[in-house]
């Protein structure tokens, strides 16, 4: 068989767009966190609290103890970044593309301290999140312990 040359470059395009397409979708992986009533670090917490993830990974939030979700808090995810907003006491997964810090919390148990930190991308420092004033005292607390125990 006899190809002409729009034809071989179709081909080339074709075979290009898949191996990208392969290769982009053979490296993410898929990481699990559990929404605890209690968990290792006591009462409210999700486990893991902190994750490092490259962008286009997966984070399937399981709804272990009912009653918990997992939703970006207002001034911790990088610009531009879509807002994480999973359902009470529902499990979800969410593909998190932008880079930067994550910090998430738990709707209602927000005030107990019950929050977490998704660093997403290899240039991102943890220690560089910044924690607002007006958080709750527990949730401010718990980054702060977050962050220290990755030192």
């Amino acid at each position: 068989m006899i190809f002409q040359s729009t034809e071989i470059d179709m081909i080339k395009s074709l075979i290009a767009v898949s191996v990208m397409f392969i290769s982009g979708t053979a490296h993410a992986e898929t990481f699990e966190v559990r929404m605890l009533n209690r968990g290792e670090k006591g009462a409210m917490v999700y486990e893991p609290d902190f994750l490092s993830i490259v962008p286009g990974d997966t984070v399937r939030f399981l709804s272990t103890t009912p009653g918990h979700n997992a939703r970006t808090i207002k001034g911790m995810a990088p610009d531009g970044a879509v807002e994480i907003k999973t359902v009470l006491g529902k499990d979800a997964e969410v593909i998190i593309e932008t880079p930067g810090l994550y910090g998430i919390k738990c709707s209602p148990h927000f005030g107990m301290g019950m929050v977490m930190l998704i660093a997403v991308g290899t240039s991102t420092d943890p220690a560089s999140m910044n924690i607002p004033d007006d958080l709750p005292m527990r949730a401010k607390k718990r980054f702060e312990e977050i962050i220290s125990d990755l030192d």
